[in-house]
């Protein structure tokens, strides 16, 4: 089976399933020499922990990390990091009643139609359970990000249905993006979120909405056209985080209703001498490579999967059934997709900085 690495040069491979014994990662090149222990890892599992709230699912999973290989006395070595997070709080008996079944908007139909067969707890490798091992090599990639390069990157919840924050990205902060349950930073807004959330729940429903993300501090020239661009990566990244639906970078479907001299952003060089743009509608990117400014985007997730309504459905042998899920399940994914949308953001910087030191700047031929 294909698909589980993730990077070309800092690259991840993740392995494990939701009600497995453990879930684990693999870092290939990362830099030898970086301060590394566990408690620059923990802090980021903490933050995508179930069990955190009252709006998350109630799974009870301390998800300690352990570093199996990689560091000595402290320090990576340069060898693979191998990162470990062991289950406690599975219950695979909570799926019992769906091992005939096929759920709507899970991947258990096509899972099986791929394979053969698949694995009815919870999903298996396709549940969002999976995300703790990339969050995991995400803040090894932050470490790395921030001590080279000193990028720092800060993503929020936006919008939960039709409920939407009005907040300039460049002005959050993580402690105010912290304060709030679903991880809005705008008080007003997170309120009213979670007055709709709650509304959802007691109907046995659930939702879906926005997080944007903005990444500070990377510089102009990473990325490679034509297929390896910054927007393409960051999407491919994004897109492959369970629930997620769509992205846009910059402006991105705004742009669609302005015209060019409006979302063009004009050049100008600061007071430290470095040429920047007057404004970001291209979201820090142009012609696929980075221009210094604020990298921006926004990801959509769908409305999670499993609510506690009865569904039509059909069994594994084509017959019609009705079912309802039952079990502890998050009535919305945004305040967990949050740190996740975060990681996959580090280890996509982290990959675009490797490839940078390793060809640019290469013999020129006049």
């Amino acid at each position: 089976m294909s698909g589980n690495t993730f990077g070309t040069m800092f690259r991840v491979t993740t392995f494990g399933e939701s009600h497995g014994a453990a879930l684990g990662a693999v870092i290939d090149g990362c830099p030898a020499g970086l301060a590394l222990t566990t408690e620059d890892i923990q802090p980021a599992l903490d933050r995508r922990r179930p069990g955190q709230s009252a709006w998350t699912t109630q799974r009870r999973e301390a998800d300690q990390i352990q570093i199996l290989s990689g560091t000595f006395e402290g320090y990576t070595t340069g060898a693979p990091i191998a990162l470990l997070l062991h289950n406690h709080d599975a219950k695979p008996e909570a799926y019992d009643h769906l091992r005939d079944v096929f759920r709507p908007g899970h991947a258990d139909f096509t899972w099986s139609a791929k394979h053969g067969l698949r694995d009815h707890r919870g999903g298996g490798r396709a549940s969002a359970r999976e995300t703790a091992a990339r969050v995991a090599a995400g803040a090894v990639a932050a470490k790395w990000l921030q001590s080279a390069y000193h990028i720092n990157v800060i993503a929020y919840v936006e919008s939960l249905l039709d409920v939407s924050a009005s907040i300039d990205p460049e002005s959050v902060s993580r402690e105010a993006v912290e304060a709030s349950p679903l991880r809005c930073p705008d008080p007003e807004t997170s309120s009213q979120m979670l007055e709709r959330l709650a509304a959802i729940r007691q109907a046995k429903d659930s939702a879906g909405g926005t997080i944007r993300c903005i990444a500070t501090g990377a510089p102009a020239g990473w990325g490679e056209p034509v297929f390896d661009r910054v927007d393409a990566l960051l999407a491919y990244a994004m897109l492959s985080i369970p629930a997620s639906k769509g992205f846009e970078m910059g402006s991105g479907f705004q742009s669609c209703t302005m015209t060019g001299s409006a979302h063009n952003d004009a050049f100008y060089t600061n007071e430290s001498g470095e040429i920047r743009t007057r404004t970001n509608h291209a979201g820090g990117s142009l012609g696929g490579i980075t221009t210094g400014m604020p990298i921006v985007f926004r990801v959509a997730f769908k409305p999670v999967a499993t609510h506690f309504l009865p569904q039509e459905s059909v069994t594994t042998s084509g017959a019609a059934t009705t079912f309802s899920a039952r079990g502890r399940h998050d009535p919305c994914v945004l305040p967990r997709a949050v740190p996740i949308v975060e990681a996959m953001t580090w280890l996509t910087l982290a990959d675009l900085a490797a490839q940078h030191a390793a060809y640019t700047h290469p013999v020129r031929v006049r």
